[in-house]
C-alpha cells in the first residue's frame, strides 16, 4: 500500500466538551490504518459548552478560525459542528481545503435518497440550518427538519437511552414524512448512528464521518 505523505485531517470541535470530541474520535477510528492520513481530533476548550444560539456560531468561528490559523501543518480542517461556524472565514484565511459538515452530510444523502430529514438538538438551531440548505440550493429535497421532542445537551445527545430514545422518535416522523435517509444535525449524535440506522431501515448520515471521508478520498487521490 502507498503511503501518504501528508499532514493530518484535523477535526475541530468547536464547543468545550471533550466528551463530544471523544465520540468523533470513537465515530473515525474505522479512517485509521497504517499508511493512510492522519485524523487528529480536537476540542476548543475556552470555546461554548454548545453551538446553539448565533452569538455562540459568531464565537466559535472567531475560534475556529485561530486554531486553523496555528496549524499551517493540517492537510484539511473539518469544522464538527452542524452550524459550521466560521466556514467562511476559515477558508479566506487557509489554502489547504475546509469541510463544513452539515454540506457534507447533506450532500451525502442526497447521493442515497431523492428526499432527506435531518435531526436537530433545538428548535432554535432550525431555521439557521435551513438558511444554508437554500444557500446550497437543496431545500427543496428536504422531507423535514425535527428537533429532539426532550432537553438533551450537545454532549448528551450521542448517549444513553434517554437521548436515543428521542432521536428514535425523531428518526420515525422524519420516516413518515419522506425521508430517505436521515443528517444527524449535531455531531454529538454519533455514538447513535449505527443502531438508528439499523432499527429505521433508513440510511442515517454521521455528518462528520461524511466530511472526514470527503476529505480523506482527496487527498488520498491526490498522493496517490
Amino acid at each position: 500500500m502507498t503511503d501518504f505523505v501528508c499532514g493530518p485531517i484535523l477535526v475541530i470541535n468547536p464547543n468545550s466538551s471533550e466528551v463530544v470530541t471523544e465520540g468523533l474520535r470513537e465515530a473515525l477510528s474505522g479512517f485509521g490504518f497504517p499508511g493512510a492520513p492522519a485524523i487528529e481530533c480536537i476540542t476548543i476548550a475556552h470555546g461554548p459548552p454548545g453551538v446553539v444560539t448565533q452569538r455562540h456560531v459568531d464565537e466559535a468561528a472567531l475560534n475556529t478560525a485561530a486554531v486553523i490559523e496555528a496549524r499551517p501543518d493540517a492537510s484539511a480542517f473539518v469544522l464538527a459542528c452542524y452550524s459550521q461556524p466560521g466556514l467562511d472565514l476559515a477558508r479566506s484565511i487557509t489554502s489547504r481545503p475546509v469541510y463544513g459538515i452539515q454540506d457534507a452530510g447533506v450532500l451525502s444523502a442526497l447521493a442515497l435518497a431523492d428526499m432527506f430529514g435531518v435531526i436537530a438538538v433545538a428548535e432554535a438551531s432550525i431555521p439557521r440550518h435551513l438558511r444554508n440548505l437554500r444557500r446550497l440550493g437543496v431545500d427543496h429535497r428536504l422531507a423535514g427538519e425535527v428537533a429532539l421532542a426532550g432537553s438533551i445537551s450537545v454532549a448528551d445527545s450521542g448517549h444513553g437511552e434517554e437521548s436515543y430514545g428521542l432521536l428514535l422518535q425523531a428518526a420515525n416522523r422524519l420516516k413518515t414524512m419522506g425521508a430517505g435517509a436521515i443528517v444527524l444535525g449535531c455531531a454529538g449524535m454519533s455514538g447513535h448512528r449505527k443502531r438508528l440506522e439499523q432499527e429505521t431501515g433508513v440510511a442515517v448520515i454521521d455528518p462528520t464521518q461524511a466530511a472526514v471521508a470527503m476529505a480523506f478520498g482527496n487527498l488520498v487521490t491526490g498522493l496517490a
